[in-house]
């Protein structure tokens, strides 16, 4: 499937695993982003990335006891970056174009001082 063909979204690309041209793993779509109004066209701006983006999803109630963890924490990686939508959405860019593996970074610094067993 690509991009411009028609595709159901929230089913067929919300919460798919997102993989950079390298064949990276770098995150899940937590959500999606359209431009244009209601009752007009609308049509994809972006994929939403990050804990920040998937706590809109939540019960109000979590959402609220989760917001000082995670604000901010959302990459937005422009529709017309998507290669292909299969049973994961490939990027054309890598994953550091957007930052997206930057987390994995700062867990391994502190990881690799973890003494192992």
């Amino acid at each position: 499937m690509i991009p411009n063909g028609t595709i159901k979204l929230l089913r067929e690309v919300r919460d798919l695993q997102v993989v950079d041209k390298d064949g990276r793993n770098c995150g899940i779509c937590d959500d999606i982003e359209f431009t244009g109004k209601a009752g007009g066209t609308l049509a994809v701006r972006c994929l939403l990335i990050g804990p920040d983006a998937i706590r809109r999803r939540l019960p109000w109630w979590l959402s609220r006891r989760l917001e000082k963890f995670t604000r901010g924490s959302v990459t937005r990686v422009p529709w017309q970056d998507v290669d292909t939508v299969t049973s994961r959405i490939r990027l054309k860019t890598s994953a550091s174009t957007y930052g997206l593996l930057h987390i994995d970074h700062v867990l391994g610094k502190f990881l690799s001082r973890v003494p192992s067993l």
